[in-house]
């Protein structure tokens, strides 16, 4: 056989090399980054991002009966449906957030939700309430 010559003899520890302990040596085969950044780019990569859809002439119509509703009556909740693009790809996602209306300003078209969070105008959606039935404005 290839190791009969040494197979009995006993082992001879090393006087001039340290022990490696159990940790040490476990470490020798742990999995290394060969690419940094590899595995962060495909998930970016990956990440769905939705188009904006663009509404049509009736869409934009009730959408506009919706906002002037709005600027009558702020004391009341709304369901508002609107894109956020994304930072880094082209497109982004649709967010719907529940909350009154503090301000609609039209100068800058966008509104101003209680909690001070802005939405434009024009990435609005949709806009409900589950107080009001806005279906019939």
């Amino acid at each position: 056989m290839r190791y009969d010559d040494i197979i009995d003899r006993p082992y001879i520890k090393s006087k001039r090399h340290k022990w490696m302990s159990m940790h040490d040596r476990a470490g020798q085969f742990s999995p290394f980054a060969a690419l940094v950044g590899y595995d962060e780019k495909v998930k970016e990569k990956s990440r769905y991002v939705e188009m904006k859809v663009e509404l049509d002439e009736e869409a934009y119509d009730i959408l506009d009966r919706k906002l002037q509703y709005i600027d009558m009556n702020k004391g009341i909740e709304y369901v508002i449906t609107y894109f956020k693009k994304d930072m880094v790809k082209s497109g982004g996602q649709y967010i719907t957030v529940t909350s009154k209306v503090k301000k609609i300003d039209d100068l800058i078209k966008r509104l101003i939700l209680a909690n001070d969070e802005v939405i434009y105008i024009e990435d609005i959606y949709d806009i409900d309430s589950y107080m009001v039935d806005l279906t019939i404005i």
